[in-house]
């Protein structure tokens, strides 16, 4: 999503002043910083990083710094008042409006901030989409709703909005048109898309995903990030139906602990959790799967972490994203009294990645000597001539082909396993589609 809201940026500045990006900042008249309050001590490098940035910005006059994203909606006037290098404050639902805040700044001298939830507006104020190569980004909702007790989304990126219906379309056919192949269908809670229709009825995600299959062009699908309580049959049947369908899966558990769940108030419990995996793996044999775990939540007990492990035995996710838990400022878990000692925590967390990275290993190791379509998406950043792209299962492959198969779909079999990527051979000289 930060991704997503970095490009869209660009693009804002592009169509209003003729902006364009550069990697030497001396060239700069303009620094963006586009931040995240999901880790600890987000403020602070955010404070740390505009500090390397005094002399930059009064290196010549005229230079604007701005600060984005979801610290800023956070901590809104306060970053202006302690930094006051910082011109323009705005968050996530305001980006659209970056051109407005920097003439307001030019014109008043002063500090201009706006981190208010326009709900759909910016979507409606954003130029055309625009990719830079056969993937992208594509946002059908804003916000979550779910109000975890340990996630400050809620408060940074207001209440779930769901686009409607006809607009995802439209910006998925634009670019397909441009030559994009694969979409990823972006949300907070993307599963919880409820996306008006023009005859006044409601799509869910698993509508939307089949009615994005039949865009031409479009030929493979993904989505992220989902919460298990809308993970419901219609998107399983998608899975069992839809062969565009990317063959994975990023479905966050947190824990494996039906006592630390409720007080994470994720409103699941294991039990339901592995029970919509069970019949996703009913619906697609070979699935990949990932998911999220917080370590040494509050009050996590030596009996809690092992239910975690037991869940991932179970569930054998091939991959996941592991953190200790850090408290964020205006959670309510922020008030837990968290007795886990550091030395536990992260005992803990080695521990779970371990696991995850055995059960990964053995995934990637089945998957050599096996042929699968690939997406060629870029040159391999191994700098050796080869080019890179991904499995449907997520998984990166590098191997020999022409610069001109960027775009194309080929059959690659993969030949080797290595820790962070695979390695193959193209199967036949021709695209697959």
């Amino acid at each position: 999503m930060n991704e997503y809201d970095s490009a869209k940026m660009a693009d804002v500045l592009a169509a209003s002043d003729g902006y364009q990006r550069t990697t030497e900042p001396d060239e700069a008249d303009l620094l963006l910083l586009n931040t995240c309050s999901v880790r600890e001590k987000a403020q602070e490098k955010v404070f740390s990083e505009l500090g390397r940035w005094r002399e930059w910005k009064t290196a010549r006059p005229g230079r604007q710094v701005a600060v984005g994203g979801c610290v800023a909606s956070q901590e809104g006037e306060a970053i202006a008042r302690r930094e006051q290098l910082v011109d323009v404050v705005f968050g996530p639902q305001t980006l659209h409006r970056l051109p407005q805040l920097l003439d307001a700044t030019r014109a008043s001298g002063r500090p201009a901030v706006d981190v208010s939830f326009p709900e759909i507006e910016k979507f409606d104020r954003l130029p055309e989409p625009r990719a830079d190569g056969p993937t992208a980004f594509v946002s059908i909702m804003e916000g979550c709703s779910k109000y975890c007790s340990f996630c400050v989304v809620p408060y940074t990126r207001g209440e779930e909005v769901s686009r409607p219906l006809h607009d995802v379309l439209v910006e998925c056919a634009q670019l397909a048109a441009s030559g994009v192949r694969e979409v990823t269908l972006l949300g907070q809670n993307v599963n919880g898309y409820r996306g008006a229709a023009g005859d006044g009825s409601t799509c869910d995600l698993a509508l939307l995903i089949h009615y994005v299959a039949r865009i031409e062009g479009i030929e493979r699908i993904r989505f992220t990030t989902s919460h298990p309580l809308e993970f419901d049959d219609g998107l399983i049947e998608a899975f069992a139906d839809e062969p565009k369908l990317a063959n994975y899966l990023h479905l966050p558990v947190q824990s494996g602990s039906d006592r630390v769940l409720k007080l994470m108030k994720r409103n699941h419990t294991a039990g339901v959790y592995l029970d919509k995996i069970r019949r996703l793996r009913a619906a697609r044999p070979d699935i990949a799967l990932s998911s999220d775990f917080i370590v040494g939540f509050p009050g996590e007990t030596d009996d809690d972490f092992r239910a975690t492990m037991d869940l991932i035995a179970e569930a054998r996710f091939d991959s996941a994203f592991s953190f200790v838990y850090s408290p964020r400022p205006g959670t309510p878990a922020a008030n837990l009294r968290d007795g886990v000692p550091p030395a536990v925590k992260q005992e803990r967390l080695s521990i779970l990645q371990n696991r995850i990275r055995q059960l990964s290993d053995e995934y990637c190791r089945g998957l050599v000597g096996g042929t699968f379509p690939v997406l060629v998406e870029r040159p391999s950043r191994r700098g050796d001539g080869q080019m890179a792209g991904r499995l449907s299962n997520n998984r990166w492959v590098n191997f020999d082909a022409p610069a001109d198969a960027v775009g194309r779909f080929v059959d690659v079999t993969v030949t080797e396993a290595l820790s962070n990527s695979l390695r193959g051979r193209l199967a036949e000289a021709g695209a697959t589609a």
